[in-house]
């Protein structure tokens, strides 16, 4: 093997009194796809700050690149040592057009006007080498998100970086996209760049990953080569426990003898004007029903119908074997629904506030007093039980939620749908960018709101995880309901089935 590009030697990082990393050793070569795993919290970003020159290391550490030792001062230190790094919250000006992003912060003027044709005749080669489907002239907000990530990688190689850094580049992109942008980075490791990758994901790590590295509570646990790749064995360094202890399903309906004969909720026949083509499911008290298929069959479109946050055309919902007519998001949470969204940032937490303040959110006219005056008192105290009951990590109930982890905001979304008290609870999406050890914890909150008698409805592109929490499956295509697959004494849920009916093959196989 040739020398390597990029050593990292001994890399310490404090905050005050807090040690986020202690003595992590990374080695990354020319040509390789280098997978960087670990919860969040372990240290992964900080380490990356600190090769891009956004953080300055403890003294004593050490980075090389070429064998020769560096001092990377600033992120404009890190861009002229050849590093670029595409964080997961894409850093473009979507007012600006895609060659005035590529040249941002190296713009080429000409009696202090923009030259903007030299700009676009510059990028124009290096998207034709990525095959993008645009021009340099496109405004940003035109693109698609998949069409942003190219934007992204188009910029450090017009900056002619050697080692990319990628953090989760996947989390907002579709299956089609996701393919895509892989296809180009196998193209990239070809023509010799180091890619340092970032992902969650296992699936991704196996389809990409020359070697693994893995971090642990700021320090490095081990690496692994190709061959040496295995799921249970990257978790076990991640998290200090077996693969098989994530999926505890000790709930089992059946044996809930109170458990009515109606079904707690009732989709009947629902649709839309597009997505959702006459659509019915049910969901029973204690149950947990994963709603599968491939991205744009209309799950997410048949939740927002069912909540009332998109109008209906045809079909009604009923709860505890009663129609109900519900027009709004609000009039679902009076009616005991509680929806958790797929884009927790966009769309459910309220990032600048505090998780006290997020918590309570849904709930505060109960807290009321004396005329409309809240009682801070009480909704303190509603803040530090779900602090308890979710195991949400922060320093005091008054930080503000989005300097969270992505599991930790993810259960203080959930703790303000929890603090209605729901009969029905949709969650969209709940593992989504939360590492391995959060994504636990939120299935055993799942595995315990079933012990309570909640009905759980779970939508999710991730099948391992249908399959290990779910009692039955109903698989959407194509904007309707193509079968469906029941957990039992004799039968398990399996993927194949699973994807057989999301795509139709099992139509062909019949």
């Amino acid at each position: 093997m040739s020398e390597p590009i990029l050593e990292m030697r001994r890399v310490s990082k404090s905050f005050f009194s807090i040690k986020a990393l202690r003595d992590v050793d990374l080695t990354v070569y020319a040509g390789e796809i280098h997978a960087l795993m670990g919860e969040n919290g372990a240290g992964k970003s900080t380490l990356m700050k600190i090769l891009s020159g956004a953080y300055r290391p403890d003294p004593g550490s050490e980075i090389r690149i070429d064998g020769q030792p560096v001092q990377i001062s600033g992120p404009l230190g890190g861009r002229a040592a050849g590093i670029a790094i595409i964080y997961q919250e894409l850093s473009l000006a979507p007012n600006l057009s895609v060659a005035e992003n590529i040249y941002l912060g190296r713009e080429v003027s000409r009696g202090g006007l923009l030259a903007r044709e030299t700009m676009q005749a510059g990028v124009g080669p290096i998207l034709a080498r990525l095959g993008a489907d645009f021009t340099p002239q496109t405004l940003v907000a035109n693109l698609s998100m998949g069409q942003r990530q190219l934007v992204e990688i188009a910029r450090a190689l017009h900056a002619r970086s050697r080692i990319l850094i990628m953090d989760e580049p996947t989390t907002a992109l579709s299956a089609g996209e996701s393919e895509r942008l892989f296809a180009l980075i196998r193209q990239l490791r070809a023509e010799g760049l180091a890619i340092i990758y970032i992902s969650h994901r296992m699936d991704e790590v196996y389809a990409l990953g020359d070697r693994v590295t893995v971090l642990r509570d700021g320090t490095l646990v081990g690496s692994l080569d190709k061959g040496d790749i295995r799921a249970d064995t990257i978790v076990r360094m991640m998290v200090g426990r077996d693969v098989s202890s994530f999926y505890k399903k000790e709930h089992d309906p059946r044996n809930d003898l109170k458990a009515p004969a109606a079904p707690v909720l009732a989709a009947v026949d629902i649709a839309d004007n597009r997505r959702v083509k006459g659509c019915s499911l049910t969901v029973h008290a204690g149950e947990v029903v994963g709603l599968a298929g491939l991205v744009g069959a209309g799950r997410t479109e048949l939740a927002h119908l069912i909540i009332g946050a998109a109008p209906m055309v045809s079909g009604h919902v009923e709860i505890e074997g009663r129609a109900v007519s519900i027009r709004t998001p609000g009039e679902a949470l009076d009616a005991g629904i509680a929806y958790l969204t797929e884009d927790r940032k966009a769309l459910g937490l309220f990032l600048d506030m505090s998780c006290l303040d997020n918590i309570n959110l849904a709930v505060l006219g109960r807290d009321a007093k004396f005329g409309g005056i809240l009682d801070r008192d009480k909704a303190r105290d509603r803040a530090r039980r779900a602090f308890t009951a979710l195991g949400i990590r922060a320093a005091n109930v008054g930080v503000p939620a989005g300097g969270l982890s992505g599991g930790n905001q993810q259960k203080v979304l959930l703790s303000r749908l929890l603090a209605i008290g729901p009969k029905i609870l949709i969650l969209d999406e709940p593992t989504r960018g939360v590492d391995v050890g959060a994504k636990s914890e939120i299935y055993s909150i799942i595995d315990n709101l079933a012990k309570s008698g909640t009905a759980v409805l779970v939508i999710s592109s991730d099948l391992p995880e249908i399959i290990g929490i779910c009692d039955r499956v109903v698989v959407m295509r194509a904007g309707r309901i193509a079968g469906q697959i029941r957990r039992d004494a004799t039968t398990q849920l399996s993927q194949e089935e699973i994807m057989a009916l999301a795509t139709g093959t099992e139509q062909l196989d019949a």
